[in-house]
């Protein structure tokens, strides 16, 4: 935020109400300049007030909302360089794209295919958000066809890419309910483009020929009273894609230059002459600072390494991803099959779940809520040790589903065996591998 607790404290009504879920204004201020409240909390703040804190207050990099229904999403409100600062906000937005002259046939086939494109992962859907129409023809009746299917036969959110102002208009007649973003203002169309986004209240991408250009296109709309901008440098040379990325994203947080704060969008699919090469380019531009990469198609072992990147770049540093507490089935365990335990950090999990996965040895695996953190981890500060593991196993319902009475701990946590036997008399506690990877040896060994 651009002004500190004290400075947002001089501008609060000094009421101490509570009524904004701390007891001071002081201690509400502070949340508000470290981005721990809402201004909106705060029910007796003047008009005066609130327009000058939510000024100040604003994200260096304007967030814009893009889409309607299940996935839509924001892209922007950033407020640091590197991840580890603070953390990343608003994950990027992944979308592919189709020319205005495919065959009804052949969108029906891709829609389908890409839909199906959903992975579980840390109790998470991950999937893709976008599909970027670009007119083939500047035939705006075949334009607006296209459009039209896509976003209402689809759950995906639209770009809509034409340099037809004509074609633009007439899918956004027909689209405008699943708010697609505009695609693109340049020197040559900025009025009439700006008029279009404004009239329809639809972002808008502008287009460039180098950062430079963005500065003047995004300061003539800001000045026509647009706010939801999405800048592309117009480069689709890798090398300077990364620079002009690095270089928006700066220019906003370092130097407050509000006339590059917005996100941004790309284009692998222009940038490679093939899906691997794309792939990679998308990979960087996740994670160097685009807000949308826009790829030439979906393929699950394209899409999957994107999402799960993104997925570990935009969760925040300070609190680890991690799983529900309970009782997992790997396989189709039954009353014989082994029970394991370990803690809910989300990596672990996954570690260890397709370990015993991969033994095919149907088990079930206990997962210790340990505030996400690794067996090791959980161990030394008192968090995985044999007392509390073994009141887990008590509460968790899992004698209630094996006829045995065996569990395995991690090898790493082989020290606390003996405070579980106390703590669960009745049952035999086997100490595992230390290594993930010697799970299917151990389980099978056990099954023989």
């Amino acid at each position: 935020m651009g002004l500190t607790g004290i400075q947002i404290f001089k501008m609060l009504p000094k009421t101490n109400c509570g009524e904004c879920g701390v007891p001071t204004c002081l201690a509400f201020a502070m949340n508000l300049a470290s981005g721990k409240a809402e201004l909106d909390a705060c029910p007796y703040v003047s008009d005066e007030a609130k327009e000058k804190l939510a000024e100040a207050s604003a994200p260096p990099i304007r967030p814009v909302a893009i889409g309607a229904g299940t996935r839509a999403f924001k892209i922007g409100g950033e407020t640091v360089m590197f991840r580890h600062e603070k953390t990343f906000f608003n994950p990027t937005g992944i979308g592919a794209i189709v020319s205005s002259d495919i065959q009804e046939t052949d969108l029906e086939k891709k829609l389908k295919e890409w839909n199906a494109f959903q992975f579980e992962r840390v109790g998470l859907n991950l999937r893709p958000e976008l599909v970027a129409l670009k007119d083939a023809n500047g035939n705006a009746a075949a334009f607006a066809g296209i459009a039209k299917k896509i976003a209402e036969e689809s759950e995906f959110g639209l770009v809509l890419m034409s340099e037809s102002l004509d074609a633009l208009k007439a899918a956004v007649e027909v689209s405008a309910f699943k708010k697609p973003l505009l695609y693109a203002a340049t020197a040559e169309n900025v009025e009439d483009m700006g008029n279009l986004a404004k009239e329809s209240g639809l972002p808008l991408a502008v287009k460039a020929d180098n950062v430079e250009g963005l500065i003047a296109l995004s300061d003539k709309l800001t000045g026509m009273g647009l706010k939801d901008l999405v800048l592309d440098s117009g480069s689709r040379e890798p090398k300077q894609v990364f620079e002009d990325q690095v270089a928006i994203r700066r220019a906003a947080l370092k130097a407050g230059n509000r006339s590059l704060g917005f996100s941004t969008i790309t284009f692998p699919c222009e940038m490679a002459g093939n899906l691997d090469v794309e792939t990679m380019l998308a990979s960087m531009l996740i994670a160097k600072y685009a807000g949308i990469v826009i790829l030439s198609d979906f393929t699950g072992e394209s899409l999957f390494s994107l999402l799960v990147e993104r997925l570990n770049i935009y969760t925040d540093p300070q609190r680890p991803m991690t799983v529900t507490e309970g009782i997992y089935e790997v396989g189709a365990p039954d009353e014989n099959s082994p029970v394991l335990v370990t803690t809910n950090f989300s990596l672990t999990y996954f570690i260890v779940s397709g370990e015993i996965e991969g033994s095919r040895v149907p088990s079930w695996l206990l997962i210790m809520d340990t505030e996400g953190l690794s067996v090791m981890t959980a161990w030394a500060a008192g968090k995985f040790v044999g007392d509390a593991v073994g009141m887990f196993v008590k509460k968790s319902g899992i004698a209630d589903k094996v006829s045995h009475r065996k569990i395995i701990i991690p090898g790493y946590a082989a020290a606390i065996s003996g405070d579980m036997e106390e703590e669960l008399p009745d049952w035999e506690v086997l100490v595992g591998p230390r290594d993930a990877s010697l799970i299917p040896k151990y389980l099978k060994e056990m099954s023989s």
